[in-house]
């Protein structure tokens, strides 16, 4: 049966191209609040107090909070779990339904049979109650959407579309149909939080067994979130990621790390602490000490935040999503000591 849907699918596809322009032009006129006659859409409105909100799928998701500027990044959970890759949200009224399928059934691409099972389960041929239209406004016609940079799994939502009463839940049986759990995973894909360049001391070169202190700047580090929601059914998730700590590889075996391990824990709502005169021989909270000279070249380290996320949602609802980390890499020069003979 999956195999018959996705024919379905494709088959759609190509009669949405095929058909009329003025069936085309009928159902742009007749579109409800969905749009785009119940296809996927994107879109973005800026609200009163500056914050954009970017309806995608279905869902509406408010970055107002989240990570800005030219080096942010989505974090990649520290487990193989990994956010929804499609899932099934309000997308149709009565109306849209019917004139996104008779369509599809007039061009008898999909075959009889298949047309006519169709026609009987959506009760197409009462001009009142077919499709559930003496339902309208008081539900939604649910169906499929998907992760558009596609990643594994987004051909696996293939049920056909399902109707849910204002104020029902979604069938229990129907993995990834939108409730707030399922809106703060889509949320936590959402998230983007600041580069990994750490502030080093020295800064443009650093000298071989001397300590290099390594600190974080924690007007940038600070939580960031990300809310989904999904109007039509009034409910909605933030997912909100904390940094918990930065974890330092100095790119090569000839060097030691503060602390031994190399991750440094956040402490006071920062990590690491800045330079400050008269402790070049301390040992810094965070830092790396190279043993070797990096000659004509660098060594790259790598710096790598690890994020604490967690979620709430309606209802009182939440509970905590996987870490989340997000690093980048840095070039170090690290310079022999000069001694001068007298």
């Amino acid at each position: 049966m999956p195999a018959v849907r996705k024919l379905s699918r494709t088959a759609t596809v190509l009669v949405l191209v095929c058909v009329p322009v003025l069936v085309a032009q009928s159902a742009y006129a007749e579109r409800g609040k969905h749009g785009s006659n119940g296809q996927t859409e994107q879109r973005a409105d800026t609200g009163d107090d500056g914050s954009v909100s970017v309806t995608v799928g279905g869902v509406v998701f408010d970055r107002s909070k989240n990570g800005s500027g030219g080096s942010v990044g989505a974090v990649t959970s520290s487990t193989s779990w990994s956010p929804p890759a499609c899932w099934y949200a309000p997308k149709y009224t009565p109306k849209e339904l019917q004139e996104t399928l008779e369509p599809i059934w007039e061009a008898e691409s999909t075959g009889y049979e298949w047309d006519a099972e169709q026609r009987e389960k959506y009760n197409a041929k009462d001009e009142d109650k077919g499709f559930n239209k003496d339902k309208t406004g008081k539900g939604y016609w649910w169906d499929s959407y998907v992760d558009k940079s596609y990643p594994p799994g987004w051909d696996e939502c293939d049920e056909d579309p399902f109707w849910v009463d204002t104020g029902d839940a979604p069938p229990a049986d129907i993995e990834n149909a939108v409730t707030p759990e399922v809106l703060a995973e889509l949320a936590y894909a959402e998230i983007r939080v600041p580069g990994t360049e750490v502030t080093l001391a020295p800064a443009d070169a650093t000298k071989v067994n001397l300590p290099t202190w390594a600190w974080l700047n924690g007007a940038e580090f600070k939580p960031v979130s990300v809310t989904a929601s999904v109007e039509e059914i009034g409910i909605e998730a933030t997912a909100t990621a904390e940094p918990m700590s930065l974890q330092i590889k100095p790119g090569t075996p000839d060097a030691e790390t503060y602390p031994a391990s190399g991750v440094c824990e956040i402490t006071d709502g920062r990590i690491g602490a800045p330079y400050e005169k008269g402790k070049a021989d301390s040992t810094p909270p965070c830092g790396v000490k190279y043993l070797r000279s990096s000659g004509d070249g660098t060594f790259p380290l790598q710096a790598t935040v690890t994020w604490a996320i967690h979620w709430t949602g309606t209802g009182g609802a939440g509970g905590d999503l996987p870490d989340g980390a997000f690093g980048a890499t840095q070039d170090v020069v690290v310079q022999e000591i000069q001694a001068i003979n007298r």
